[in-house]
């Protein structure tokens, strides 16, 4: 197993893996993004991947960006984090989590921060395991634009 940083050739298996997620939090309709424009994107620096390979295939991921804290600074925001289901409970989420936290770190984050839906049990178990803190008294805010159909 290696865990390393991604490149433009994981893309597709990146995107298949948030689609995958997506699957498994009950709302695949609401992926519109498509592999080109993750290229796009990817290849722009709006957003990094940590990935997970095994034998040539990407199993795992997790994508992130920089962000800022008004009250701590500088931080990582996750915003998807998935490893392919016949790969769970094998290590690879510990493996990956850490090198993101270790990502933090170096590059002298106060925080990293993502979110986690209530019913995921297994994800939130993960969390608690790690001592990280679910912030409970927050709720999710979204404007949906014009190009968001």
């Amino acid at each position: 197993m290696q865990i390393r940083t991604a490149t433009a050739s994981d893309i597709p298996a990146v995107h298949a893996l948030v689609y995958e997620l997506a699957v498994y939090e009950r709302e695949p309709e609401a992926v519109k993004t498509t592999p080109e424009e993750y290229l796009r994107d990817f290849l722009a620096g709006r957003f990094e991947c940590i990935v997970a390979e095994e034998n040539g295939s990407v199993v795992g991921m997790m994508l992130f960006f920089e962000a800022y804290s008004t009250w701590k600074g500088r931080m990582l925001y996750l915003d998807d984090f998935v490893v392919n289901e016949a790969w769970r409970g094998k290590g690879i989420g510990q493996l990956l989590f850490n090198r993101f936290v270790e990502e933090g770190n170096q590059r002298n984050c106060r925080l990293v921060k993502w979110q986690v839906l209530d019913w995921n049990e297994p994800a939130v178990r993960f969390y608690e395991k790690n001592d990280c803190i679910i912030e409970k008294g927050w709720w999710n805010v979204r404007a949906v634009l014009r190009n968001d159909e």
